[in-house]
């Protein structure tokens, strides 16, 4: 009963959401991707919202009922049927309302995710796009689990290029009349630089491959004068410049592809560069995508506990690796969820690489144990090795087991509720619910 009542409620929202957009006509970005989506998402936000009013997709507000949640500016209603109702009517509300104008954003950023084949089909369906933004697949992409193969969930997440409109004859950016129809692409994944066989739309690359728009060079560690990480440097090259681009508080190349791939934007909308790079310094980065915050015993935590996937996984353990702190790095690993077939076969090669990357190994979940059996493969001895079946109690014994200079990384799928082992050993305690992912009363009530 709970599943009819919610595919009614979503097909509603879906026919409210339409109608707005014919009304009040924003102009969309649209962000798909194995591996990204979110932090490109968020670093696109911030620098749009410093020349324009921008709405974003909340939290990972990315499914079919998400997009409508999105555009309609109302909250999840979870299980409450009462709440859904309320959201109806707002929605409806939303559309004949004569006031309301000049409220609402001239600009909507969209994370489109997929599960299962035919969700991007629905979506291309009735969306209508100005910018798509693709950002990475993988080589083991997160949610393949129902899809036969990875070149499937690749055909899949291609299909939002069909909703991009139209371009404008000889329209070379976003503000000439009509000139919709832009294709940003990561030029370093093979798959997707692909994709622009698919489209007649301008296109615009980013990446560290040479010929990219926006081309990416001197990824490094930003330090300060205590010798204590902070962040990321890194140059880009476009239009004949060279610019700087400093990103505090966080680590990991995640983050250098969504600020080039945010940076590709402002080029198709003639932006000013150095105001956009600006903009991306200590932007709102999301909770549990490589942020670094104070541990206790005066140790450091990459937490990386939002999702995972191996391609995700494998990048923050050579960010680990790559971090000059302390004397023990130690890498809390929780199962990568929705692999399928490959599961086995990506959580031992994910072990085989700890090897070089760490000096303990942290397991937590079934699936992790094969994480175990690939480190062992390579050598890693069996003593650095500590294995726990969920993570609130990898969060106990990490309360004993980490100690003063430590650098920890912490990672897993959204299902293994990692966040918890960052709770046990974060520093700041009064301030877990804005450092935290998943602080919400929802999710604080599930086991």
């Amino acid at each position: 009963m709970k599943t009819i009542f919610k595919k009614i409620i979503a097909y509603i929202l879906q026919i409210e959401s339409r109608l707005v957009l014919f009304r009040y006509k924003p102009k969309i970005i649209a962000i798909t991707g194995s591996v990204g989506k979110t932090s490109t998402k968020d670093a696109v936000y911030a620098v749009l919202s410093k020349v324009s009013h921008v709405r974003k997709a909340n939290k990972n507000y990315n499914s079919e009922i998400g997009l409508p949640l999105t555009i309609l500016g109302i909250p999840n209603g979870w299980n409450n049927p009462f709440i859904w109702l309320l959201n109806v009517l707002k929605g409806l509300w939303l559309f004949i309302n004569p006031f309301k104008s000049s409220q609402y954003p001239k600009w909507l950023v969209l994370e489109v995710g997929v599960g299962h084949p035919g969700d991007m089909r629905r979506t291309a369906s009735w969306l209508k796009t100005d910018v798509v933004i693709i950002t990475a697949i993988g080589e083991t992409p997160a949610h393949i689990e129902f899809f036969t193969s990875r070149k499937h969930l690749i055909e899949e997440k291609s299909k939002l290029i069909k909703t991009l409109k139209k371009p404008a004859r000889n329209a070379s950016s976003i503000a000439d009349a009509g000139g919709g129809g832009f294709l940003i692409l990561n030029a370093d994944d093979e798959d997707v630089s692909k994709m622009k066989n698919l489209s007649k739309s301008r296109i615009i690359t980013y990446g560290f491959k040479e010929g990219a728009d926006i081309l990416g060079s001197g990824v490094d560690i930003l330090y300060a004068t205590t010798s204590e990480p902070t962040g990321i440097i890194f140059r880009v090259d476009s239009d004949g410049k060279s610019l700087p681009v400093i990103i505090e508080g966080v680590f990991g190349r995640n983050h250098v592809y969504a600020s080039m791939a945010a940076l590709a934007l402002s080029s198709v909308l003639k932006l000013n560069m150095l105001e956009a790079i600006d903009a991306l310094k200590n932007y709102d980065v999301p909770s549990g995508r490589m942020r670094l915050l104070k541990g206790i015993n005066d140790s450091m935590i990459i937490d990386d506990t939002y999702n995972s996937s191996p391609f995700a996984c494998e990048s923050a353990l050579e960010t680990l690796r790559e971090v000059k702190f302390g004397e023990r790095k130690i890498a809390v690993l929780g199962d990568m969820l929705e692999l399928g077939k490959h599961t086995v076969e990506a959580h031992k090669n994910i072990g085989r690489m700890a090897k070089e990357k760490c000096d303990a190994l942290v397991v937590v979940g079934p699936r992790a144990k094969a994480i175990k059996e690939g480190a062992l493969e390579t050598g890693m001895n069996e003593a650095s090795f500590f294995e726990f079946l969920d993570s609130s109690q990898a969060g106990e014994f990490m309360k004993t087991f980490i100690q003063k200079g430590d650098l920890v990384l912490v990672k897993g799928s959204q299902g293994m509720r990692m966040e918890r082992v960052v709770e046990a050993i974060l520093f700041d305690k009064e301030n877990k619910n804005k450092l935290l992912v998943r602080q919400d009363d929802e999710w604080l009530k599930k086991k």
